[in-house]
């Protein structure tokens, strides 16, 4: 099959099982012999790590240019203050105030000083850690606490993956700013979700989001044999493709809460696994998805 798919998984909540698709799929990929790499672009709570357990070979720092004022230059015209929607930057009488936590770096207020007297100076805001775990690349950002703007991590974070068969990219919970930088131009993206009403409703925010990015998708139903029929029954109404079914089972809750891969240890989950891969190379390629049975 040809190489270099991305694949974001997605939720548009937390705790429907995002993570665990994405580590298990992972690892049964590269059982399989493909070269495949992760992605955590949860940045603000990364947690792929519990079950790759990967070594860390290399942190580096993420950056962003902030401005800083030379006070004997500037003659507090406020035109630096005027142009910055997010209020970073204030010019009072004789000084002028920098919000570096909530200054987006768009260098609006650099590009517009009349004498010159902003620059921008590097800021760190987080880190990203690269290693290997069970013979997958693994790449993860870190947000510093404190720091409220989570993008440029994933920014970085998404231009690490080198050459692989496969990327898989474990993205944010929701539908914010955070989510779309972590799946947008990707292949395709894997909706995980619950059949509850809070997972329906959070479900169809997540489908208009990935439709307004123009996106090819699919759904995964986590603990599908509990709650109602009202995520099959949308799914069914908007032709949404169910690339997979996971039924509720206490060893594999058991297994997951220890740090385990309880999806990709079972032959029959992963088998399924490897059937979703193969059903989305189908989508890509223009062919109908081979519904697995319930």
């Amino acid at each position: 099959m040809p190489s270099g798919i991305t694949i974001s998984v997605a939720s548009g909540k937390g705790g429907t099982g995002k993570t665990t698709i994405a580590t298990n799929l992972a690892l049964v990929l590269a059982k399989r012999g493909e070269k495949v790499t992760y992605l955590d672009c949860d940045v603000e709570e990364p947690n792929g790590h519990i079950f790759l357990k990967p070594d860390i070979m290399q942190s580096n720092p993420v950056n962003v240019p902030v401005p800083q004022v030379d006070h004997e230059k500037c003659n507090f015209c406020g035109k630096c203050g005027d142009i910055c929607e997010f209020n970073a930057i204030a010019v009072l009488e004789d000084k002028v105030l920098v919000f570096p936590s909530i200054c987006h770096s768009c260098g609006g207020c650099t590009s517009v000083c009349p004498e010159g007297a902003i620059k921008d100076v590097p800021r760190t805001i987080g880190e990203i850690h690269s290693g290997n775990g069970l013979g997958i690349a693994f790449h993860e950002g870190r947000l510093n606490v404190g720091e409220a703007i989570a993008p440029p991590i994933t920014k970085v974070l998404r231009k690490s993956a080198g050459a692989s068969d496969i990327v898989l990219i474990d993205a944010p919970p929701g539908t914010s700013c955070p989510v779309i930088e972590a799946v947008k131009d990707t292949d395709f993206v894997l909706l995980v979700t619950e059949p509850t009403p809070f997972g329906l409703n959070d479900l169809k925010l997540a489908v208009g989001m990935v439709r307004a990015l123009n996106l090819p998708f699919g759904v995964v139903i986590n603990r599908s044999d509990s709650g109602d029929d009202g995520v099959e029954t949308y799914c069914l109404k908007e032709d949404v493709d169910i690339m997979m079914r996971i039924r509720f089972d206490r060893k594999l809750a058991e297994a997951y809460s220890s740090g385990g891969m309880p999806l990709a240890e079972d032959p029959d989950y992963a088998e399924k696994l490897y059937l979703m891969r193969q059903n989305i190379e189908r989508r890509l390629n223009g062919g109908r998805t081979c519904h697995p049975e319930r």
